[in-house]
């Protein structure tokens, strides 16, 4: 009879063993009979969108999973992330994350719901691609001084759009107009593709926009490339000169992309996701399409992705400080 207390005792140890064996087993399995759904916090038919379906695609093949692409824009990409903050921390719910929604509007819009730093788990950055100032093709500035001039003769009454408030393309504007004292009126719009359309119609005088998705519009004629935001030349539009070139001193922005899961998803299911995702960028083919998209990347493991992260958001918290940033 004394035995029974004892057997009653290794049956508890066991089971709360075998509870702490569940979510091992659970990554080991992963993914297993369920859809993966990549969210893109943008709307379709611009660089995030773009990447995302790429990704979703190759990695669908590689998992033997389908992965589902949903476009969740609006808030400069703060609804998607959100989502996918609150979501269930088991891989089958991811975000293509930028730079807008992990470090800029962390201190842009300070009041948004969820915490880049804590409520995600990094899995990979993906590469860093330039903006483009543009201008519409009906529109009479050929260059990035006269876009200066102008605006100093008529403060705020030349406007440049954007992907959406927060995003690197609006931060571009921002940076643009701490540097070169022009007075730029910004008029957000929910993604690259909307805020290109009103370009070319002239609803708008000038945008910035990332260098993909500004190529095939420079190409026809549509609206004029003045200069890249980053530091150095982008191969995507050679011809253009960086701002620095076009004589704004100190001008280097440079928006990036990556992929991220709920936080406390299991390490076993990020660290596969990490490793499966750079076999997939590493493929030829696939490195070929994202060097077409102006993408670079450098090899990357979850911890340095963090690292990265956390310096990008110590960056863009002094320029929206040093700018006296606030959500329009």
């Amino acid at each position: 009879m004394k035995a029974f207390p004892l057997l009653r005792r290794l049956s508890a140890v066991l089971a709360v063993a075998a509870l702490g064996a569940g979510p091992v087993h659970a990554a080991d399995d992963w993914p297993s009979g369920k859809a993966i759904t990549l969210i893109v916090p943008f709307a379709a038919g611009g660089t995030s969108d773009i990447l995302g379906r790429l990704i979703a695609q190759e990695l669908g093949t590689t998992l033997k999973q389908t992965v589902v692409v949903e476009n969740k824009g609006g808030a400069g990409g703060v609804l998607g992330a959100d989502a996918v903050a609150r979501a269930k921390p088991d891989g089958y719910t991811l975000l293509l994350g930028t730079i807008a929604t992990h470090a800029i509007n962390p201190s842009l819009l300070p009041s948004i719901n969820y915490n880049a730093a804590k409520d995600f788990a990094p899995v990979i950055l993906l590469g860093s691609i330039s903006n483009v100032l543009l201008v519409g093709g009906n529109q009479p500035y050929k260059t990035v001084q006269e876009v200066v001039a102008a605006a100093k003769a008529n403060p705020d009454t030349i406007a440049f759009g954007s992907a959406g408030q927060g995003t690197s393309q609006h931060l571009s504007g921002e940076v643009f107009k701490q540097l070169t004292g022009a007075h730029l009126t910004h008029v957000p719009y929910r993604g690259s593709a909307p805020a290109i359309q009103d370009l070319i119609g002239g609803q708008i005088p000038s945008s910035f926009e990332t260098a993909l998705v500004a190529l095939p519009y420079v190409q026809s004629g549509k609206v004029r490339a003045l200069a890249v935001t980053s530091a150095k030349r982008t191969a995507v539009l050679p011809d253009v000169p960086t701002m620095q070139e076009a004589g704004v001193a100190g001008f280097d922005v440079s928006s990036w992309q990556a992929i991220y899961a709920p936080a406390n998803t299991p390490p076993a299911v990020v660290d596969k996701l990490n490793k499966a995702i750079a076999a997939i960028v590493a493929k030829p083919d696939v490195s070929t399409k994202m060097q077409g998209l102006g993408l670079a990347y450098t090899p990357n493991s979850p911890a340095e992705f963090a690292s990265f992260q956390a310096g990008e958001q110590a960056k863009w918290a002094k320029i929206i400080a040093d700018g006296k940033l606030k959500a329009q």
